[in-house]
């Protein structure tokens, strides 16, 4: 009997789905909305059935007069619990990127043209919480569902069930709809204890690292300890006092987060590990301008600054090794604001190794 119901439901899935193509807006109408009654509306019809019973058997009249009262309410509610969605409009609005395992929040849009009420229009995906919508003379309302980012890269939360038992719950209106949502998801940011950030021991920062070996930068009095090497003996032999030599290099202020960095972790842990890092990097860093750049297989970003350069560095972690799908759905003005599009890639110093070995 499982089986049998399981297999009714997905054939009757597949026909849904295909009669209700992905589309960032939906109009529903007598096409894509489907009516039953519920559990309460079929307590309703065995109530009704009962009452002709009782009426047919001791041939009363005011039995009749009810049975057929009820009869009369429960097609009068079909035509209530239609029109309470069909009409509306949902379109998708944005989603913000964000992590991993975390809470995704899709804003979408509740239109209607024909002013009325509607009321307790409850929207959800597939096995989510569930947010309930009411409209009064309202044209529109924005709304944020919730859903779980199972995966990096460009998510789909799968289809948006709406649903309405309005107004006396005898009957459930619904329908799956698939508003073609792609929301950016970044890596699980993780911890890790190794150290993966590189930078250039030889550089030309301003940063000046005491106790180094190439550029000697002066003379101090000499303390218990210091090695026997790094003695003036010339300042000794002209009796001027006993000191020692101090040398410094200089650092460079650039960080690298290196994929190479991290030998032993797979795929996943080492992006993981590269957000954590990045995160870490750019709290560490606001309000100063020390630069931090990206070195993943085929692809390098030079290092720089800024909220930007960051939420940059975090796409390309997102969607490294994963099919980068174009939707409507997706926020350009953000990303593109952010610097976020192909064109200015070369200007802010990216530079993808692969195009590049094509070419030759």
């Amino acid at each position: 009997m499982k089986a049998l119901i399981q297999s009714f439901q997905e054939t009757f899935s597949r026909w849904v789905y295909g009669r209700i193509p992905p589309s960032s807006s939906v109009n529903f109408s007598h096409s894509n909305l489907f009516i039953f009654p519920s559990r309460a509306g079929f307590g309703y019809l065995i109530l009704v059935i009962l009452c002709w019973l009782v009426a047919t058997n001791y041939e009363n009249n005011v039995v009749f007069g009810l049975a057929c009262l009820l009869t009369s309410l429960f097609i009068v509610a079909i035509l209530h619990s239609f029109f309470n969605v069909t009409g509306l409009t949902v379109n998708y609005v944005r989603a913000e990127p964000t992590f991993s395992g975390a809470t995704l929040l899709i804003e979408l849009m509740v239109e209607q043209t024909q002013l009325r009420y509607r009321e307790s229009l409850k929207l959800s995906f597939i096995n989510q919480e569930a947010t309930v919508v009411s409209l009064g003379k309202q044209k529109n309302r924005r709304t944020f569902l919730a859903a779980m980012a199972g995966h990096r890269g460009y998510f789909n939360p799968g289809r948006v069930v709406i649903e309405s038992c309005y107004p006396l719950g005898l009957f459930r209106v619904w329908s799956k709809i698939d508003l073609d949502i792609h929301c950016l998801v970044y890596p699980k940011p993780v911890n890790n204890d190794k150290e993966i950030l590189g930078s250039s021991d030889k550089g030309e920062g301003s940063l000046q690292i005491d106790g180094g070996s190439e550029d000697f930068v002066g003379l101090k009095n000499y303390q218990p300890g210091d090695s026997l090497k790094r003695i003036s003996w010339k300042q000794y032999a002209r009796e001027q006092g006993l000191y020692t030599k101090h040398y410094a290099d200089y650092q460079d202020e650039q960080i690298w987060l290196d994929w190479d960095a991290l030998p032993g972790l797979d795929r996943e842990m080492r992006l993981s590990t590269l957000c954590g890092m990045l995160l870490s990097v750019s709290a560490d860093n606001k309000g100063t301008q020390q630069q931090y750049g990206l070195r993943l297989p085929g692809l390098e970003i030079q290092p720089n600054s800024g909220d930007t350069h960051k939420y940059l560095l975090l796409k390309e972690l997102a969607l490294f090794e994963t099919e980068r799908v174009e939707s409507q759905g997706l926020d350009r003005e953000k990303f593109e604001s952010q610097g976020f599009e192909n064109k200015g890639f070369e200007s802010k110093g990216f530079k993808n190794k692969e195009s590049e070995g094509a070419k030759q």
